[in-house]
């Protein structure tokens, strides 16, 4: 017997049902129906499902119609900003309209997505902005925030995501001045924040999530209790999302930026009263003696923290800098807590200031119990201490939230971040009774990949939903016709000097034929840079007619390499290669025949030289389980179906996947991680690889 909901839900994925309607050459597909169903009737009878749906499933639609047809409150958690925009601004309005819904449905980013009037104002009389460019933009955006509603970053074209100005035109936690600021009446945060509350439907993204789980500063304590039913889409990203927010976290650029700030209140507001340049000197010099401590290491490096010091640091030193920072820290409250009454931003700087004492003097402690600590050295440092995984938090403060709705010192929440019982805004929290009984909201996770196992166990396991219902849903395309995969045998070993040079050559040689058209995923910056001249060079010998754009990560912003390489050979200019690493394993799309060729150079193993990864590791071995087993290679199978699955996006395109690794043939473990990726046609050698390349330029 199906409840109502799922009646709704089966009629809208008909042929002719009301999906039809919302979106173009629409039909029937097994999968997405079958998800939606299940969607449904955990919304009718409450508890945990996580979803597996291959790509093509349409699992977007999958969770939105039965959400939307619940009439119940709904947040929607994305791993991306790109995402929560294609949410609020193209399928949630295709669906209401469709389905003729009268459903108010919100936005809600986190504050350095939004502009900040009061830091607007000051920047305007900042004699210090960071580059000669920096006035022409700065024009720009104050041209611009007069005409937006939303102060959305993300409305205003050309702003370089990198951009030097960005921080000094948005709020953090900890320079808002919250009520207490000029501009708190027309401030954009507090507008989507409203806006959120009031809505029925609000689309957030996972670092919001946990930054209000950690420190309950976004509004989500309020928003939270009156939900229900919560999805976390790209559900893939929210552990290590999770452990960024549930740790702690100092950084001696931190102490700077607090120095610079303390100097521009102190003499515009207070000049005299205070020795703001001792105070200032004395923080900036305890900052850059504790990263005089560690002296010259790799960029990049992460020095592991076991000891009372990082490795291969002198302990005392080390604990002599932490000690000389805590100081500065404190004196500096000390200074601005004569002159609180005279300005708010007294008042905020002087929070912050200890706040950063108390996690200076929380870093000279031991490390927590299943946490694991290190330094991250780079021009800066940052001091870290991560729990594991989000197991225990999930447990305790997310599936139990609207339970402990009005407990936040029981959840775990330092008094000292709410210690008036006032929100961040000035406000007193609301706290709403949950909106179903206990045991009733419904929680749904999904991604394309969430593990390469029948229980998805890569995933439910760190985040502690080892209980809930588990659904996995294939592919709807035909991968043996429209893909192929590719292992050159007589290639470099992984670790061989040659091994770059060799993976470009092949790349170059696919684009050459394909007119570009190619994608080159790396596991490492190093490779990044090689390949990407290596290629260069490759092409230097073709005609520049024919010459393959080559766009490498870092050149140019993300959204510039991504519209360029959509745009192909269009314009009468020669297609592109894309070399690039990290974020581009995901979340890049690129259907059509823009994209014919992925080139991955190495399996994408997790570093065991990182410290979160290393105690990860020790951890399941202390258990009597096999670290490789459990933890690299299902990790290493998931980064690989996330890079493969840049190939296929749509049911008529057409494809080579090459991964440039010997060890997928040569290794026992390989077939575990072939049988991880679509079922693709295997090319057994060098001809049918140019064979499969001919066949796709024709």
């Amino acid at each position: 017997m199906t409840g109502a909901l799922e009646d709704k839900v089966r009629d809208a994925f008909a042929q002719d049902g009301g999906l039809s309607r919302a979106a173009e050459q629409f039909r029937e597909r097994s999968g997405q129906t079958e998800m939606a169903m299940a969607v449904a009737r955990t919304i009718d009878k409450g508890g945990v499902l996580v979803v597996e749906a291959g790509t093509g499933v349409g699992k977007t639609f999958s969770y939105l119609v039965p959400a939307l047809l619940s009439g119940e409150r709904v947040l929607l958690s994305t791993a991306t900003k790109t995402l929560q925009d294609q949410l609020f601004g193209r399928d949630l309005p295709r669906l209401v309209e469709a389905f003729g819904l009268p459903v108010r449905t919100a936005l809600l980013k986190g504050r350095a997505s939004y502009l900040c009037l009061h830091r607007l104002d000051m920047a305007r009389h900042d004699a210090s902005l960071p580059e000669r460019g920096s006035l022409r933009t700065l024009a720009k955006i104050e041209q611009w925030s007069k005409a937006t509603r939303t102060g959305d970053l993300a409305e205003l074209p050309g702003l370089d995501e990198r951009s030097p100005l960005i921080p000094l035109i948005t709020s953090t936690r900890e320079n808002c001045l919250g009520a207490q600021c000029p501009q708190f009446k027309p401030c954009h945060v507090n507008l989507a924040r409203r806006e959120a509350l009031a809505a029925d439907i609000v689309v957030i993204n996972h670092h919001l999530f946990f930054a209000d789980l950690a420190v309950r500063e976004t509004g989500m304590a309020e928003l939270l209790p009156t939900v229900s039913v919560v999805v976390f889409d790209e559900a893939h990203q929210l552990n290590e999302t999770g452990v960024q927010f549930l740790g702690a976290q100092l950084g001696t650029g931190q102490a700077l930026d607090f120095a610079h700030d303390m100097l521009a209140a102190g003499l515009q507001h207070a000049r005299g009263l205070v020795d703001w340049q001792q105070l200032v000197s004395t923080t900036e010099r305890a900052a850059r003696d504790l990263r005089l401590v560690v002296g010259k290491q790799w960029p990049g490096a992460k020095l592991r923290w076991l000891g009372p010091s990082p490795e291969g640091i002198d302990p005392a030193a080390w604990q002599g800098a932490l000690d000389d920072l805590l100081d500065a820290f404190r004196a500096a409250a000390e200074g601005l807590d004569t002159v609180s009454e005279i300005s708010p931003d007294f008042v905020r700087l002087h929070e912050r200031a200890r706040q950063l004492a108390k996690r200076t003097a929380r870093f000279a402690l031991p490390c927590e119990l299943d946490s694991v600590r290190w330094v991250d050295v780079g021009t800066q440092l940052r001091l870290i201490e991560s729990p594991l995984d989000i197991a225990d938090a999930m447990r305790k403060r997310v599936l139990k939230i609207a339970d402990e709705a009005g407990e936040a010192d029981e959840a775990g929440i330092d008094g000292d971040e709410q210690e008036d019982g006032l929100d961040a805004y000035g406000e007193q929290p609301a706290r709403s009774g949950a909106a179903h009984e206990e045991g009733g909201r419904a929680w749904v996770f999904t991604s394309a990949t969430l593990g390469d196992e029948p229980t998805l166990r890569w995933f439910t396991e760190p985040c502690g939903l080892q209980d809930a219902e588990v659904l996995r849903v294939q592919s709807p395309f035909d991968y043996a016709s429209q893909a192929a995969i590719y292992v050159p045998r007589a290639f470099p070993k992984p670790n061989d000097p040659s091994h770059s040079q060799r993976v470009a050559q092949l790349a170059a040689r696919g684009a050459a034929e394909l007119g570009g058209r190619t994608l080159v995923l790396t596991t490492t910056l190093r490779a990044l840079r090689t390949i990407g001249d290596e290629m260069r060079q490759q092409f230097e010998l073709l005609d520049t007619q024919v010459r393959p754009e080559v766009l490498v990560q870092g050149e140019l912003p993300k959204r510039v390499l991504m519209d360029r390489f959509r745009e192909g050979s269009s314009a009468g200019r020669a297609g592109c290669v894309l070399v690039a690493s990290a974020s581009f394993w995901e979340g890049f799309d690129a259907p059509g025949d823009v994209l014919q060729l992925v080139v991955i150079d190495k399996l994408p193993f997790p570093p065991p030289n990182d410290p979160l990864v290393e105690a990860r590791s020790q951890r399941l071995e202390a258990q009597g389980r096999s670290s490789f087993a459990d933890y690299s290679l299902p990790e290493a199978a998931v980064a690989l179906k996330q890079g493969a699955g840049r190939l296929i996006r749509r049911e008529t395109d057409s494809g080579v996947l090459a991964i440039c690794d010997t060890r997928l043939v040569a290794m026992g473990y390989g077939r575990r991680l072939l049988a991880a990726l679509p079922p693709m046609r295997r090319l057994e050698n060098e001809t049918d690889f140019d064979a499969a390349l001919e066949a796709l330029r024709n």
